[in-house]
């Protein structure tokens, strides 16, 4: 926003260190626990990132709404509007993203299963960082724009006649302008409007909600086949770059060998006397019978 007031950078920067606490108490808490950190868990960072700047998007959009609404003066009424509006939201796409990858622990490969239990608990604690912590900074945020403080240094806007004389710099960190003119009241965001004016009566039509029903019908359908054909199983070449001599072997291998099936191979752990003609005519039987 350009509104020296209105301009929600801390708030931004909030929502994107609860996604950070999140991810080091999750770390923190499987390392106590004994879980075995492999190299596929670096990613996780990036998916809870993703998780929990969407939920800080709706935490303020509920806010946002709820504002104009409510009395702005009544804090704890705001705060209970905004929570019956997001939390439901929230508690669902979390619900379903740390169902996804509990589900993904029971699978027989330990590097995929440290993963999933890594990112599972940290998107634990992302619900729990945006419904705690978060929650507390919007109303931190709300009582500095009640104050008509600064967005970057907190302190108090306005042009008095000792202000007036002050420096661009400072007047533009602590006033909100250079230009000595009061910040101006903020409208409905744009966004906000075209969701309201547009999107959501395209959709609430009698004729697209039919259309989405049976496109969801078509989906739900086309999910529980790929559930029922889908393997667990990694192939080999998908671990090699694609200008690696691994990738021809395994093609070759495949083409020329695949009907060969594995390759048995028997180990005799005893020592045995080679020189003894018996011994080795004894070897020779075995091998003959497991061709």
């Amino acid at each position: 926003r350009l509104s020296c007031i209105r301009n929600n950078v801390w708030l931004a920067c909030c929502g994107v260190l609860s996604a950070g606490l999140a991810v080091l108490s999750s770390f923190g808490l499987m390392l106590f626990c004994g879980v075995p950190f492999v190299v596929t868990v670096a990613n996780a960072p990036f998916l809870i990132l993703g998780v929990g700047v969407d939920d800080m998007f709706i935490m303020i959009a509920s806010w946002e709404q709820s504002s104009r609404k409510k009395d702005k003066s009544n804090v704890k009424s705001l705060l209970a509007e905004t929570y019956s509006e997001a939390a439901l939201s929230v508690t669902i796409t979390t619900l379903t993203d740390i169902l996804a990858f509990f589900i993904g622990t029971w699978t027989a490969f330990p590097s995929v299963r440290s993963f999933c239990l890594y990112t599972g608990t940290a998107f634990v604690f992302c619900y729990v960082y945006t419904m705690t912590f978060f929650g507390a900074v919007l109303v931190l945020n709300h009582k500095r724009e009640q104050g008509n403080r600064h967005w970057l240094t907190c302190m108090p806007v306005g042009v008095g006649e000792d202000e007036a004389e002050k420096s661009c710099l400072y007047r533009a960190c602590c006033i909100g302008n250079c230009c000595r003119q009061s910040p101006q009241p903020e409208g409905e965001h744009p966004m906000s409007i075209f969701f309201r004016k547009y999107y959501g009566p395209f959709f609430t039509n009698k004729w697209i909600k039919l259309l989405v029903v049976v496109l969801y019908a078509a989906y739900l359908g086309g999910s529980i086949y790929g559930c029922i054909q889908i393997r667990e199983g990694i192939d080999l070449r998908n671990l090699a770059s694609d200008d690696s001599y691994v990738i021809p072997y395994y093609d070759d291998d495949e083409k020329y060998f695949s009907a060969y099936g594995p390759r048995v191979m028997v180990v005799i752990t005893e020592s045995v006397d080679y020189w003894d003609e018996t011994v080795r005519l004894g070897i020779e039987n075995c091998t003959r019978d497991l061709e």
